[in-house]
């Protein structure tokens, strides 16, 4: 029995706009970076700041949704996953009501991250969302923003199957060439002209490996590098993986199919011997 959605609560927001067409595999985590909620309703919904999100889930679990989900959203602005450069068209953005790094970084309450992780479950059953397309702002903006934080707890959402997060991983010298790979594998930017080294080691580290995130590139963020670019491929590949052993079993059995026709037309002997056993096989079963 699969379970409920959850209940929202319609807050219509005007600042959207069509998406393009493809489908909605990105699922992109904000916090609202400000003190109260009424602020962020406000701002989020306020024409002359073009600025949304699909849903806003407040610090005590109630979730607001301002944009349709088949629209366009206005929250990830100037971004890229994963080789895609228009973010908004490919994903849903939630925001998060929390002070942020502007006015005091605050953990996300229990009932907030429940509130997340059902609206998200609803969402990647509903929409081709990958644990590995479950990201933060600053996975797709690292020069920019440093959302949802080093506060939010991507373990929680992971352990719901609602991301990406490696259990172990032995600690690993890389050379920056091999981070840089593993970096580009799991969705980051790899044009240095518009996101330098450090900004997307730093944010990769905000999101899986919290406790420092200091841009460098020691043997913890190494080993913890080939851990999420070896879970992403794996995510990544599943289905077609899958699409290509059944191409290949189909293909097989075709090709066993057509063998046996050829067989059976082309000789007269075995020909008449088909039509022959089914005769057989009935005259036995009445008999």
């Amino acid at each position: 029995m699969s379970a409920a959605a959850p209940t929202v609560i319609d807050h219509p927001s005007p600042n959207y706009g069509a998406r393009r067409d493809a489908p909605i595999d990105l699922l992109v985590l904000h916090y609202t970076d400000l003190p109260t909620l009424d602020e962020a309703l406000a701002i989020l919904t306020d024409p002359a700041r073009a600025v949304s999100a699909h849903y806003l889930i407040a610090a005590d679990g109630r979730i607001f949704q301002l944009v349709a989900e088949g629209q366009r959203a206005w929250h990830a602005g100037v971004a890229y996953w994963g080789g895609v450069t228009d973010v908004n068209s490919r994903s849903i953005g939630i925001e998060l009501d929390n002070p942020g790094h502007s006015h005091g970084p605050a953990p996300f309450p229990p009932a907030q991250m429940a509130s997340l992780i059902a609206l998200a479950g609803d969402l990647t059953r509903r929409h081709p969302i990958t644990p590995a397309g479950v990201i933060g702002h600053s996975d797709v903006a690292p020069a920019r923003k440093q959302d949802p934080g080093a506060l939010f707890d991507w373990a929680a959402l992971a352990a719901a199957g609602l991301g990406l997060w490696p259990r172990a991983a032995r600690p690993r010298p890389l050379t920056v060439a091999e981070a840089e790979s593993h970096l580009t594998t799991i969705g980051y930017d790899p044009d240095r002209r518009r996101t330098c080294f450090a900004d997307a080691l730093g944010a990769f580290q905000r999101h899986w490996r919290p406790a420092c995130v200091d841009g460098v590139l020691d043997d913890e963020t190494g080993g913890l590098l080939a851990a999420v670019a070896a879970a992403t491929a794996h995510a990544g590949a599943g289905a077609g993986a899958a699409a290509v052993v059944h191409y290949h079993h189909r293909a097989a059995a075709l090709k066993q199919a057509g063998f046996l026709a050829w067989t059976i037309t082309s000789n007269p002997f075995v020909l008449a011997l088909s039509l022959l056993v089914p005769v057989i096989a009935q005259t036995i079963s009445l008999s």
